[in-house]
């Protein structure tokens, strides 16, 4: 005769409801220090963007520090930056008036390299927050009303396009109907092919805006910044009155990588940087970052004289 089970077990429970009522009568750290679970358990958000790795040495830069120092790093790298913090830094008192860039024919080729260019477009703008690569502002610079444009490389590569042509455009009217300089911020990895050739009409389009400047007697000043190549180099970068640069911007037509390939032979050190072109004359002055509103300021002011006396 089988004998009745008379211990006070009760039913079987899983191992997850076991789990669960280990979890509800608290581990070692709530019965020493309540609270102290909850402190542990619950993570602390930082920021994703609250340190920058230097490009260089792979050091972590303090976001902070970093655009205290103009986004230049402690071992002189000059950063790329976009056209809200550059006119910031350039703008007496980070004060200007932001004009608009014209709308223009969106995909006229209905191009598609594996992704439709109006997927790239939307992409690049909510990435960027800007509606293409040109941004025109116009403020004092040292005291000096001027028209500033300024060249995202962040937008696709500030690839020259049409949008890129009309706002240069642009720029150059509104300096001939101010009546004050232009200056002019190149960063650009060459004309943006989903264009095809209407990209490169843009290098002709923006040599006559240039054109229109000097009609009007009025300064044009291009401040080469990292990297300016391809067809931007070939037009407006190189028409300037003045031609500054930042220090250890890339500077060129076809990059290094293409040249060394075509011509199988080592480049030299630094070639095509700033600091090499400057002893080839085709760049007039490197200029550190934090220098160049001082340097504009004067630039502008000693080649307006003559048109205040005239006026």
């Amino acid at each position: 005769m089988a004998m009745a089970d008379t211990s006070n077990k009760g039913p079987k429970l899983p191992a997850s409801a076991k789990s669960a009522e280990r979890r509800e009568r608290g581990g070692w750290l709530s019965k020493i220090a309540p609270g102290i679970s909850n402190f542990v358990n619950n993570k602390r958000e930082t920021p994703e963007n609250l340190w920058v790795k230097d490009p260089d040495t792979g050091d972590m830069i303090y976001r902070s520090d970093l655009e205290a120092a103009l986004w230049v790093t402690p071992n002189g790298r000059h950063m790329r930056i976009g056209p809200k913090a550059r006119m910031t830094f350039t703008f007496d008192d980070g004060q200007w008036e932001s004009l608009p860039t014209p709308e223009v024919v969106e995909d006229p080729l209905h191009f598609s390299d594996g992704k439709p260019y109006k997927d790239r477009l939307k992409a690049a703008r909510a990435a960027t927050g800007e509606r293409d690569v040109m941004a025109i502002g116009y403020g004092k610079v040292q005291g000096v009303d001027c028209i500033v444009l300024v060249q995202d490389f962040a937008f696709m590569g500030g690839s020259l396009g049409m949008a890129a042509g009309e706002g240069f455009i642009a720029a150059a009217k509104a300096a001939v109907a101010r009546k004050v300089p232009m200056v002019v911020f190149t960063a650009a990895g060459g004309a943006r092919m989903q264009e095809g050739a209407l990209s490169l009409m843009q290098m002709a389009r923006t040599t006559l805006g240039i054109q229109e400047l000097k009609k009007a007697q009025l300064p044009y000043i291009v401040v080469l910044t990292d990297p300016t190549t391809g067809g931007v180099t070939a037009s407006y970068a190189m028409l300037g009155d003045i031609h500054l640069a930042e220090p250890g911007a890339l500077i060129c037509f076809a990059g290094p990588r293409v040249i060394e390939s075509t011509i199988r032979e080592k480049l030299p050190e630094g070639f095509q940087r700033s600091e090499f072109l400057v002893e080839k004359g085709m760049v007039d002055r490197v200029v550190p970052r934090s220098e160049l509103p001082e340097v504009l300021g004067a630039l502008m002011s000693m080649l307006m004289s003559g048109k205040r006396r005239a006026a």
